[in-house]
């Protein structure tokens, strides 16, 4: 007999309570092999596919598309054979195909070659109606039998007998009991099993005929009815309300909190980086890999924090006290096909500033097509956030929580600015940098900042420091 094994959503990331249904990628009544994909869900973090470790045939689904399921709620279930249970699955098949030869002018519904686009999805053998447990929501119950033979352990998984478990395999059984009105769990099977046959709803249709019909009792004078009270008019829909789902409510909850909770400051300054520009195209000039501005930034964000490391930290979750971190997660703020996230650089106060390059650019490209990570988009204690690439020269910006502190750069445009007691056009961005009050007092924060924008104007002085 196949026991049913139920699959729940693990925790897919960092601080994440669930993840909204994009697309299921198998269908109830469907084979699947151990650790296949089962559905593409989106959470804060990312869009991200989940397998199963269970292999055998999928006998209820939890959510639909676009509903929220949570970390450890019911994802799946699937019917799993016992270790001789093969035979019972060569005995259901060979009665299924004997039921479709008594009938070959009849096409067989939901067999044959997969869909395009449905990723070569393997054939269903039928199904078990499958209980939900109290409390979750109801699935689409389809009937299984027996089911390919594999055994995972899995301890942390339910495990039980499917309950209420119709025997039966061919769809033309099921398509005959369903136009004629008969319960086929309510049916003893004549074949292998007691699997239910063509003939045993026969029967049963036939036993429903010949049954005499009861009288009907006479219907009762009907009372004059009182007049119903008016009902209430139908609530308006506003049009044009989008719901928040997903990323967009994953933000709107982060930034709702960080506003709430962090008591945030910022202070800014304009900043002569002509000769920052000047260094990056001597050093694009050489041999090997191009450097961005924002990793010649990274570079000195991360000795600038070497410098002041109160402001490389987080508040612990009762806000009791102030966690002050070793190593420098540097955050960046990129635009991706899901709107603007966040990846991490991991260790950026190891890396030079060639690898601090690549490695931004590979995570902007990742942000782009949609590619990125939950671990790639979690843990940074620091976050670089250049809007001067949407053309703006300044912003105060909301902390990207728990972190204490963000460098924003604005755009890089010609201006007059004196330059050694003369008037001159240079290349001017103003700096902006939002702390939280409660890791460091004023002078902190405004030495950190004054400290880059040296760095910015005499990038000579990050050989002192590195």
């Amino acid at each position: 007999m196949p026991v049913v094994r139920e699959f729940r959503l693990p925790d897919l990331g960092e601080g994440l309570t669930g993840a909204e249904v994009v697309r299921w990628l198998v269908e109830v009544g469907e084979v699947i092999a151990v650790d296949q994909p089962v559905v593409e869900v989106e959470t804060a973090k990312a869009v991200v596919e989940v397998p199963c470790p269970y292999g055998g045939v999928v006998t209820a689904r939890y959510g639909g598309e676009g509903e929220e399921i949570a970390v450890g709620a019911p994802l799946v279930t699937v019917a799993v054979a016992p270790a001789d249970g093969a035979s019972l699955l060569v005995e259901a098949a060979a009665g299924m195909l004997a039921e479709a030869a008594a009938e070959v002018e009849r096409p067989l519904v939901g067999y044959g070659v997969a869909e395009p686009g449905k990723g070569g999805r393997r054939r269903r053998v039928g199904a078990a109606a499958a209980v939900p447990p109290a409390g979750v929501p109801a699935a689409v119950p389809v009937p299984v039998p027996a089911v390919v033979p594999v055994v995972v352990p899995a301890p942390a998984l339910v495990v039980r007998t499917a309950p209420g478990v119709v025997p039966v395999i061919s769809p033309l059984v099921r398509r005959l009991a369903r136009e004629q009105g008969v319960d086929l769990a309510a049916l003893s099977g004549s074949g292998p099993d007691g699997l239910i046959m063509r003939a045993d709803v026969e029967r049963a249709v036939a036993a429903k005929s010949a049954a005499p019909t009861a009288p009907t009792a006479p219907t009762a004078p009907t009372a004059p009815t009182a007049p119903t009270a008016p009902t209430a008019p139908a609530p308006v829909v506003r049009e044009g309300v989008v719901p928040l789902r997903g990323l967009r409510k994953a933000v709107a909850e982060k930034l709702s909190r960080s506003h709430r909770e962090i008591p945030a400051v910022t202070c800014w300054v304009d900043t002569d980086a002509t000769e920052l520009m000047l260094l990056r195209r001597q050093l694009n000039a050489a041999p090997g890999p191009k450097v961005s501005v924002l990793a010649l930034l990274a570079r000195i964000c991360t000795v600038a924090l070497a410098r002041f490391p109160e402001l490389n930290s987080s508040m612990t979750e009762d806000g009791s006290g102030i966690i002050r971190h070793s190593a420098v997660h540097l955050g960046f703020a990129a635009q991706g096909e899901r709107g603007l996230v966040v990846p991490v650089v991991r260790d950026a106060h190891a890396r030079t500033t060639e690898q601090l390059g690549e490695e931004l650019g590979r995570l902007t490209e990742a942000a782009r097509d949609g590619s990125l990570t939950p671990a790639e988009l979690t843990g940074g204690t620091f976050t670089l956030n250049n809007y001067g690439v949407f053309g703006v020269d300044g912003s105060t910006p909301i902390l990207n929580h728990p972190e204490a502190a963000m460098l924003g750069v604005g755009r890089i445009v010609a201006k007059p600015w004196v330059h050694e007691g003369e008037l001159a056009v240079r290349e001017v961005v103003q700096l902006s940098f939002t702390f939280d009050h409660r890791v460091c007092d004023g002078g902190t924060a405004g030495g950190f900042l004054r400290f880059v924008a040296d760095c910015v104007e005499r990038p000579g002085t990050l050989l002192r420091q590195l």
